[in-house]
């Protein structure tokens, strides 16, 4: 089964890592991260940010409603404290621009995310998510680690009235996300050698992930970088790698779904600092997305996205493990 091949030798170096880190200054902890993107980027020119073979379109595909040429998904996972005080901030930057999005929230994190902003951000047009369960990087250590993550994670997906998951790190196990009462996970991606378990479901399509009784749940992949890897890591000055992703996807039918963390985005007129980006980067390519693709694109909700894929089941042409 796809994102089956989960190492536990992540899980352990990311509890190692959060061990050390509070005695690890920003900028070391920064270069180390850097460094080793630079060496990743070298070797995946003919992997990223363009997969070739991930175009393919499942089979019995007919397209998207509206005759739209292409779905436009926006997703934000809140991972401090910091990116929680700015989640209103984007939700408003996106209702100026006519775009609504999922904010996926930390159950038993760093911080506690208030019914009435998860009020708020429904009745405005936005979904709620869960994002893991406390993303410490444990959630996928073992199999019985993640049944007693997932009875937890359960409780906030009936108490927030979700549908979608994402774990903390992309880390996936499909058959394991089973146990989750979700109707999509987007732990995936269609190809991202950046990231801890870096393989990709090769597809920027949905695909549905079915469970023995017949049931299941649609899996959506993330199909452009992360503004972490892209503007943090790999230190991009411009939003153009979004931009030619999202032609290429158009140009095959599929799903654009990108993750923009509110903790990264920097919304002062002062320079943003080394672990953020400045917030016109985003803006810009929501504005661009507006008026180039102005009718050709799908722009809804994870979960509609979801219940479209549910209610067709087309059957993806993605890598088998």
């Amino acid at each position: 089964m796809i994102g089956s091949r989960f190492k536990p030798v992540w899980s352990l170096a990311l509890r190692l890592y959060y061990v050390i880190k509070p005695h690890l200054s920003l900028r070391l902890r920064l270069v180390a991260r850097r460094h080793l993107a630079r060496r990743i980027r070298a070797r995946s020119a003919d992997r990223w940010p363009i997969l070739e073979r991930a175009g393919v379109a499942p089979q019995g595909w007919n397209g998207w409603p509206e005759g739209c040429a292409f779905a436009f998904v926006l997703t934000h996972d809140v991972e401090s404290q910091r990116g929680l005080e700015r989640v209103k901030q984007l939700a408003e930057l996106e209702i100026s621009l006519g775009f609504r999005s999922s904010f996926n929230f930390i159950p038993e994190g760093p911080y506690r995310v208030s019914s009435e902003l998860r009020e708020w951000l429904v009745g405005s047009g936005f979904e709620v998510g869960v994002h893991d369960h406390r993303h410490d990087g444990r959630l996928f250590a073992s199999l019985a680690n993640f049944c007693q993550g997932a009875s937890r994670i359960n409780h906030y997906i009936d108490e927030w009235d979700a549908v979608g998951f994402r774990s903390g790190f992309m880390f996936h196990n499909l058959e394991w996300i089973k146990k989750l009462n979700i109707r999509y996970d987007s732990s995936t991606f269609d190809t991202d050698p950046f990231e801890p378990q870096p393989d990709g479901l090769e597809s920027i399509f949905p695909i549905w992930v079915s469970d023995s009784g017949g049931s299941g749940y649609v899996e959506l992949p993330c199909t452009l970088v992360q503004d972490s890897t892209l503007f943090v890591m790999l230190q991009e000055k411009s939003n153009d790698i979004w931009k030619r992703k999202l032609e290429w996807i158009r140009e095959r039918g599929g799903m654009s779904l990108l993750n923009v963390h509110p903790d990264y985005v920097n919304f002062s007129a002062v320079e943003a600092s080394a672990d953020q980006f400045q917030v016109n980067h985003y803006a810009e390519f929501l504005s661009w997305v507006r008026h180039t693709h102005s009718g050709r694109y799908w722009h809804v909700l994870p979960k509609d996205v979801a219940e479209f894929w549910r209610s067709h089941r087309y059957e993806a042409v993605a890598k088998e493990r």
